[in-house]
């Protein structure tokens, strides 16, 4: 069995989720904050969301204040920026992302898919690609808009 479909990870509501939902989908998970400089990239998020869902495209984010502190807040306050920007795909609980505490969705990612910075995520929506059968094949940086993984995330579904 794929190592992927093994994982899981608590949602925002409490729940748990198991990655074996995920069998057959194109998934873009994203570590996200809701008072960063990049924080409008859940706009072009939730657009790639609701344009290829029905494809099988899964969109997870997964809030961390390892980044000057830009998600402080309580799944209330995480919540409130969610419905400022209408997201509707699954956010997770808070999680950190680099360091002895990285969730284990984190380390299968950065293990499989490196940076620049090697094993390390630097920033805040950091966006890792996982193909269909749970392999993961495309790491994007933060600066990397939604909308410019389009065409990448078609080529794939």
């Amino acid at each position: 069995m794929n190592e992927f479909y093994k994982l899981s990870a608590i949602t925002l509501q409490g729940n748990l989720f198991s990655f074996e939902n995920l069998r057959g989908k194109t998934v873009v998970i994203v570590n996200t904050a809701s008072k960063c400089g990049f924080t409008p990239q859940y706009d072009g998020l939730e657009i790639l969301y609701q344009k290829y869902k029905d494809q099988g495209l899964v969109i997870l984010g997964f809030p961390c204040n390892q980044f000057l502190k830009q998600e402080p807040g309580d799944v209330s306050s995480i919540d409130g920026c969610l419905i400022n920007y209408g997201v509707s795909f699954p956010i997770f609980e808070k999680i950190d992302v680099n360091g002895s505490n990285t969730h284990p969705v984190f380390k299968f990612l950065k293990k499989n898919l490196s940076g620049i910075f090697g094993n390390f995520i630097k920033w805040n929506f950091t966006k890792f690609v996982i193909d269909k059968n749970g392999n993961p094949v495309k790491r994007f940086a933060p600066i990397t808009k939604p909308e410019e993984m389009e065409n990448y995330i078609k080529s794939i579904l």
